[in-house]
């Protein structure tokens, strides 16, 4: 075999879009290989005794060089090779991953009465995130959280978020997230482009994103945890109820903080409980 590489990431995550380029001493390309899903190289054709440099290439990553022998076997064998994310930050290995809601969170906060604010969650919910692997701004998020799952900590007034008012979740019961594009506004932040379903109403939606790190878990598997935060005006989505004091200040405000926590486990499903 003429030639052998594996290609990782400093985190250990193989590189499997990565190209391998052998040069000879007078910069003449002669072999040009591509790592499989496993960022292993492997390439039958023989080379020729002598000094050759090999280059190491990955879209997102800075590119690597280096210099090998090759001896009367014919074979160049690089070993691994650590490729360093542009930016500085290593990201999730590509491939799907799924939202774990068990130690996630999806929270809105709304102005109460002009001085205070309410704390809402939704409890049930499910997500999938596909990490691009040549191009992180191709990752793509689903979500859908079930809208009846909404949590204030007060019965009277999670009843009345349900009501036609608000969600309306008889006749609305899912809301659903879908994204358009990513766009990088840092080595480790992006703005998710979307589609926000909620209330009978699509509306495009941007979340600002911020990866946390990825790193095993105590079950055998593999967690990425980001977080996002975006802002969402209630009139946009026609829930245009509102209850006016007499001072002239609304009883609940019409703009909501939403808070993102999210753990991802490396995967199309959740292991088994």
């Amino acid at each position: 075999m003429g030639l052998t590489a594996r290609i990782r990431t400093r985190d250990g995550w193989a590189v499997s879009h990565a190209v391998v380029t052998v040069a000879d001493m007078t910069g003449a390309q002669v072999l040009r290989a591509e790592a499989d899903a496993e960022g292993a190289v492997r390439d039958a054709t023989p080379l020729e005794p002598g000094a050759y440099t090999v280059i190491v290439t990955a879209v997102g990553y800075a590119p690597a060089a280096s210099s090998v022998i090759v001896t009367a076997s014919r074979r160049a064998e690089v070993g691994q090779v650590t490729l360093a994310r542009q930016g500085g930050t290593e990201l999730p290995p590509p491939g799907p991953w799924t939202v774990d809601p068990v130690h996630s969170s999806v929270a809105a906060v709304a102005q109460h009465l002009g001085i205070s604010s309410v704390h809402g969650r939704f409890t049930e919910f499910s997500g999938s995130i596909e990490i691009a692997p040549d191009d992180v701004t191709k990752s793509r998020v689903d979500a859908v959280i079930r809208a009846a799952s909404v949590d204030t900590g007060n019965g009277m007034r999670d009843g009345h978020l349900k009501s036609p008012d608000f969600l309306d979740v008889e006749r609305f019961p899912e809301i659903t997230f879908r994204s358009t594009g990513l766009t990088a506004t840092g080595s480790d932040r992006w703005t998710v482009h979307g589609e926000l379903g909620m209330h009978g109403v699509v509306r495009p939606v941007d979340l600002d994103l911020a990866y946390l790190g990825t790193g095993p878990d105590p079950w055998g598997g593999t967690r990425a945890a980001f977080r996002a935060t975006t802002e969402l005006h209630r009139e946009d989505f026609a829930m245009n109820y509102n209850q006016v004091l007499q001072a002239g200040i609304a009883a609940v405000g019409t703009t909501l903080k939403v808070e993102l926590d999210i753990q991802a486990v490396q995967g199309e499903s959740l292991p088994a409980a």
